[in-house]
């Protein structure tokens, strides 16, 4: 299969182009595309045969649910059986933007899209080109990030095509995205709601509208259960081709701590990266330094942190050694996506 790619202006993308895609999701087709938070796969959400199309395309677990991209919150009400007090306020404050909300479903929705999960996870993007394919398509679009399962997700075009070029059939090129990890997913079938991935909405911003939530220990690191309840929760996720341990701690011990095993690593013959912020890059002592952006600023580690991930595998390295982060604010969706790609190898001091 050859994948057609289309350039876009993110801000004013082209209506000819918007109908062309939407016309190849309508048909059953495959449309990788830009949110604010990273390009995503996207399928008619209501066409079970597209929705498998996406899960081979990306050799994803079938029990790996996805999320349904919508352009309104009437949509989102359409999809769902019922909807709570809670979702209302969340949805108008947040919605556009990076945070998924998942209510029991109505029957209609395809048990493939939720992994026969009761319900299902619904966010409206804040991107022109996303809203503009979902309109155009005519259809709720269930989309996972674009990338083969298991490997950091997609900001940039580029990196849709290094992974699914000849799997899809389309890209939406629009640059790089903004936010840089998934969104927020929060389960309100329950009560308090539970926080199953964290993104770019904090619990703090959400418990600032609806109260107390919980945040499941998967969040953390602790294993999920049987049946994942959000994408990104059971399986490793977001790894470049290199092994990945994360160090956290005091910045000195963790500068410390990876110079030693970066020795210990090179000693045995092996390639070392590390994944350093500003404040720390000039410290280590190993060929491949990347930096992630400042500690100061955890919005651009949040954008960069996929991208640099994935620029390690450029670099042909066998080890990443990767600065950790506090778990407070968007340091915690940071630090839930290191723990992901490192697989639990985080040492923690």
């Amino acid at each position: 299969m050859e994948t057609r790619v289309l350039r876009l202006d993110p801000r004013q993308p082209d209506p000819d182009a918007l109908r062309e895609a939407g016309d190849v999701i309508r048909r059953g087709g495959l449309v990788a595309f830009p949110t604010e938070t990273v390009y995503g796969l996207g399928a008619s959400a209501l066409d079970p045969a597209a929705v498998e199309r996406v899960f081979r395309a990306k050799g994803r677990p079938a029990d790996n649910p996805l999320i349904v991209h919508v352009a309104s919150p009437a949509e989102a009400e359409a999809l769902w059986a019922e909807v709570t007090p809670a979702a209302r306020e969340l949805m108008q404050r947040f919605w556009p933007g990076p945070l998924t909300l998942a209510l029991p479903r109505r029957p209609h929705v395809p048990d493939v899209v939720t992994a026969g999960l009761p319900t299902v996870g619904v966010r409206m993007p804040d991107h022109p080109v996303a809203l503009g394919l979902i309109r155009a398509a005519g259809v709720p679009i269930a989309a996972p990030s674009a990338n083969l399962s298991g490997r950091p997700s997609p900001t940039r075009a580029e990196h849709v095509i290094e992974d699914l070029g000849g799997r899809i059939d389309l890209v939406l090129d629009a640059g790089e995205t903004g936010v840089g990890v998934e969104s927020t997913f929060l389960d309100l079938s329950v009560d308090p709601p539970v926080l199953y991935r964290p993104g770019g909405v904090t619990p703090g911003a959400i418990c600032a509208v609806i109260g107390p939530i919980q945040i499941d220990p998967s969040v953390h690191g602790a294993e999920a259960g049987e049946a994942p309840r959000s994408p990104g929760q059971k399986y490793a996720h977001y790894a470049p081709r290199a092994q990945v341990i994360v160090v956290d701690g005091p910045l000195r011990d963790v500068q410390r701590k990876i110079n030693d095993l970066a020795y210990e690593f090179m000693q045995e013959g092996r390639t070392v990266g590390v994944l350093a912020t500003a404040e720390s890059r000039g410290t280590y002592q190993v060929p491949v330094v990347l930096e992630v952006g400042s500690r100061k600023n955890l919005e651009m580690v949040a954008s960069s942190l996929f991208a640099t991930l994935r620029a390690f595998d450029r670099h042909g390295v066998d080890v990443v050694l990767a600065e950790g982060f506090p778990e407070e604010g968007l340091g915690l969706a940071i630090m839930n996506r290191l723990r992901r790609a490192a697989a639990g190898r985080v040492i923690e001091l």
